[in-house]
C-alpha cells in the first residue's frame, strides 16, 4: 500500500513539474491560433470578426478575474469558468448564422477529440 501511495505521489510531482514548465506564451500563441482558425473556418464577416474580438476581450477579463480570486477553490473556479464559457458561447451564437453555428460545434468536437487523445498520438 505504501509503495502504491509513493508511486502515485511521484507521478503527481512529475506531472506538476511538467505542467509548471509550460510557457504562458505558448498558451497565448495557441489561443491566437484557435481564434484565427475560428475566423477562417467560419468565414466570419468583418463585422462578425470585430464582435468576436470584443467578446474575447470581455470574457478574457472575466476569466482572469476568476483565476485571480484567491477566495475560490479550484472546483469553484472551474464551475464559474464553465458557466462563463457557456454564456460566452451563447453571445457568440447571437451573431452567427445557423451554418456557422453548426461548423463551430464541429470544430469544438474536433478539438475535444484531439484533447482526449493520449500525448504523442495526435496527428496533423
Amino acid at each position: 500500500m505504501k509503495k502504491v501511495l509513493l508511486l502515485m505521489t511521484a507521478f503527481a510531482i512529475v506531472g506538476i513539474a511538467a505542467n509548471a514548465q509550460l510557457d504562458p506564451k505558448d498558451h497565448k500563441k495557441e489561443k491566437a491560433e484557435w481564434e484565427n482558425k475560428i475566423k477562417q473556418e467560419l468565414k466570419l464577416t468583418e463585422d462578425q470578426a470585430t464582435k468576436y474580438d470584443a467578446l474575447n476581450r470581455e470574457y478574457d477579463e472575466k476569466f482572469n478575474t476568476i483565476a485571480q480570486d484567491a477566495g475560490l477553490t479550484k472546483e469553484a473556479q472551474k464551475e464559474k469558468k464553465m458557466a462563463l464559457k457557456k454564456e460566452k458561447e451563447a453571445k457568440f451564437f447571437e451573431f452567427l448564422t445557423t451554418e456557422q453555428q453548426a461548423k463551430y460545434k464541429e470544430l469544438i468536437d474536433q478539438k475535444k477529440k484531439q484533447m482526449d487523445k493520449p500525448a504523442g498520438t495526435a496527428s496533423n
